[in-house]
């Protein structure tokens, strides 16, 4: 059995401490349990504020993605206050939005993710050498520009939003700057400097639009061998090497997902609704489930605390949901094991599911039949979840993917920005309302729930992308989403389970993680080791 501990500040990461305990038979992962071992009560200090409050905590629930917090916290209340948004502030909501996810894409995998891809365990590969020359920290040939040049798009949400990380500039009826032509130069100049230096020379060893020119596996294998630029890219160098050491073959999932989308056209939600936010989205919603797609309802979302340490084995819509936390000693003689909630979606025929949400959920939902002119039209990877399944590869690969699709709305973005039009529109201040507010965060679907009575926030829950896909158990049992990509998992060497730190971090859930390896039918604690640490 293999205990994975988590000391995580609260400021710094969305579920605090994790633990993940997961039984080996034979070499390779049997089951595995996800337990957010922090609480940390951010929806109950929400409770009796002012409505706005939420502009200014929710991006504290997490230093990574606070812009993201910010950007459906915003829409939340909009849809509660009924507000009117200017075309302008919708573009530059979009902007920052994506360029805070932008940044986070090279991060992600250099300082994540690749660093592992330099464990010992590899050395037999022919690619190994190579590996550590990229991606040792620090001194990787890769690394370094990776990770500085990952900070150039949050320059950008700087110069529009004041600040990054923890802006509140994102309010209701729109946001409050005045960029000038400088600015929007500025800005432009920026990204266009990351793509040049980061994603096209670094990255794809070639342009966006070659790389968004593939459709299917097979266009990829191809892209792969059409010229040494390509496929000695860090993209190239990246899927041979995870070929070459079986990253293409565990970390699968229960194959269900989630995207609650994000980027709206900005004449097409005006007046934010819940019913009109499906049809204006550009990065389409949507729920693939029992090899169907569905379209997204948030009616549909539930959140079980059978296993979790909150009173009662509930199952409640958010704008219903309690936050009722109970001492965890108590709550384990009740079988509760985990600070998460366990998200649920009610799949139209099957019931309610547990869904893997982030970059590959966002994609598939990008596969999906009947987008319309100004949505996201991708079937690259239904073609690769078909052709040779879901992985910690294809994971990571869904991840990259989205730096050239993310660059290319951005650039776009930009150039529609009207300086002589207005930026924010005041709004009324109603009393009474109910608001949903929702966006992809780089890792996956975050959303708010926002309920109004006398003035004062009578309800808010905060839905993470982290809490799908770390969720625990529900009431029948069923593993939330890494518990069950966990099992299949081989371990070579119990000493160094680096195996386990492919599969957690391929989710890029906002933990860091200290593995303590046990066997499973004997009990002995073999290892400690350390899967992720707080970079």
């Amino acid at each position: 059995m293999t205990t994975v501990d988590l000391n995580v500040s609260p400021m710094g990461r969305v579920e605090g401490d994790l633990d993940v305990r997961v039984t080996i038979d034979d070499g390779v992962v049997s089951s595995a349990w996800t337990s957010a071992a922090m609480f940390r009560g951010f929806e109950i200090i929400l409770r009796g504020k002012d409505p706005q409050a939420g502009l200014i905590v929710t991006p504290r629930i997490c230093g990574i993605c606070g812009g993201s917090h910010l950007y459906k916290a915003a829409y939340a209340l909009d849809v509660a206050w009924r507000t009117e948004l200017p075309r302008n502030a919708t573009l530059i909501r979009n902007i920052a939005q994506a360029c805070e996810t932008l940044q986070s894409i090279p991060r992600c995998f250099y300082a994540l993710f690749a660093i592992d891809l330099t464990n010992r365990r590899y050395a037999s590969s022919p690619l190994y050498e190579e590996a550590v020359r990229r991606f040792t920290p620090f001194t990787g040939t890769s690394y370094g520009p990776g990770v500085v040049l990952s900070g150039a798009p949050v320059e950008v949400y700087a110069i529009f939003g004041g600040q990054w990380p923890h802006s509140s500039f994102m309010v209701p009826g729109g946001v409050i700057c005045a960029p000038t032509l400088a600015d929007v130069t500025r800005a432009t100049a920026i990204l266009e400097h990351w793509k040049t230096e980061w994603l096209e020379k670094r990255w794809l060893g070639c342009g966006v639009d070659r790389w968004l020119a593939n459709h299917s596996w097979a266009d990829v294998l191809a892209w792969l061998d059409e010229n040494d630029a390509q496929r000695d890219s860090d993209l190239g160098f990246f899927l041979r090497y995870c070929l070459d050491i079986g990253l293409d073959r565990y970390g699968q999932g229960a194959g269900n997902y989630l995207a609650t989308g994000t980027y709206l056209h900005p004449d097409l939600y005006a007046r934010p609704t819940i019913e009109g936010r499906e049809a204006a989205l550009i990065g389409r919603s949507g729920v693939y489930a029992g090899g169907t797609h569905h379209p997204f309802d948030q009616a549909r979302v539930r959140e079980d605390v059978t296993h979790s340490f909150y009173r009662g084995s509930s199952a409640y819509h958010p704008f219903d949901g309690e936050t009722d936390p109970i001492d965890p000693e108590v709550g384990r003689h009740a079988g509760k094991y985990s600070w998460a909630k366990s998200p649920r979606y009610d799949v139209p025929d099957l019931g309610y599911l547990p869904l893997e949400a982030g970059p590959l959920a966002r994609r598939v939902a990008a596969a999906a039949p009947g987008a319309a002119p100004h949505q996201d039209d991708d079937p690259l990877f239904a073609d690769i979840l078909a052709t040779i399944g879901s992985s910690v590869m294809v994971r990571l690969l869904a991840r990259m993917h989205e730096a050239a699709l993310y660059y290319r709305w951005v650039r776009g973005w930009l150039d529609e920005i009207d300086l002589r039009e207005p930026f924010h529109l005041p709004p009324s201040e109603l009393a009474e309302g109910r608001g949903f507010g929702s966006t992809e965060a780089a890792r996956g679907s975050l959303s708010d729930w926002i309920v109004l009575e006398h003035g004062k926030i009578a309800n808010y829950q905060v839905v993470t992308p982290t809490a799908w896909n770390i969720g625990p158990r529900d009431g029948t049992g069923t593993p939330g989403p890494i518990e069950a990509a966990l099992v299949g998992t081989p371990v070579a060497n119990p000493d160094d389970p680096v195996e386990l730190g492919h599969v957690a971090r391929s989710f890029d859930s906002c933990l860091v993680c200290t593995v303590h390896a046990y066997d499973g039918r004997t009990g002995r604690e073999l290892s400690r080791f350390v899967v992720n640490e707080d970079l």
